[in-house]
């Protein structure tokens, strides 16, 4: 099911966070994950393209991957998801760590919030199945959309995310790769919040800290 979506990158703002915009082949709704900040670029592609936000999913609530997620959905009239447990940090701007930022963010209540194993749908019978991975922070979030995992600030390509920030916790995070993330398929393809695409076979054999 893999060929029937299309996923576009955009790297943004100062910290380098990954936002992915994925769209359905023969239909025109899309989602995007982590808007960190409200990118032109962006908007410009989801017009361009003549395509329907539906959802923004938001894999845990630091101000990186937050930042633009009320212009999108203002812009788009999407429904942003987060977890139950990470849903305070969109307006507590200690907890989402822009206090120590460039500029406070504030956002609005979430539309939707997520727990464990839920699911959403999109058109052509695609199903987006939520995966509670703690560690980063206590309500992080992995998306897994047929053979694509959107892992956040959890897993990366040779490391995993920090668990130093309010709410974090080493020995959490390592269990959510290991029994959330390590049972998924070899060829999962792991599209993280900052830096390169891996898989789950690539980290399994080199990332260092697991």
């Amino acid at each position: 099911m893999i060929n029937d979506i299309n996923i576009q990158r955009f790297v943004l703002g100062p910290f380098q966070s990954n936002c992915y915009v994925l769209s359905i082949k023969d239909s025109n709704e899309c989602v995007m994950v982590d808007p960190g900040i409200p990118a032109k670029e962006i908007e410009n592609y989801i017009e361009k393209n003549n395509l329907s936000l539906k959802y923004i999913l938001v894999t845990h609530g630091h101000f990186d991957h937050i930042g633009g997620v009320d212009f999108f959905r203002d812009r788009f009239n999407a429904k942003v998801c987060i977890s139950a447990d990470d849903s305070v940090l969109l307006s507590d701007t200690r907890l989402n760590l822009s206090e120590i930022s460039f500029k406070k963010i504030v956002v609005k209540n979430a539309d939707i919030l997520l727990n464990d194993d839920d699911t959403l749908k999109l058109n052509n019978d695609i199903t987006i199945s939520v995966i509670h991975t703690p560690g980063h922070t206590p309500g992080g979030l992995c998306y897994k959309v047929d053979g694509v995992c959107f892992s956040g600030d959890t897993l990366f390509k040779g490391s995993i995310g920090r668990t130093d920030f309010p709410g974090g916790n080493y020995s959490e995070i390592i269990d959510s790769i290991k029994n959330k993330l390590f049972v998924l398929d070899d060829d999962l393809l792991v599209y993280p919040g900052h830096g390169d695409i891996t898989t789950i076979k690539e980290e399994k054999l080199h990332n260092p800290f697991l």
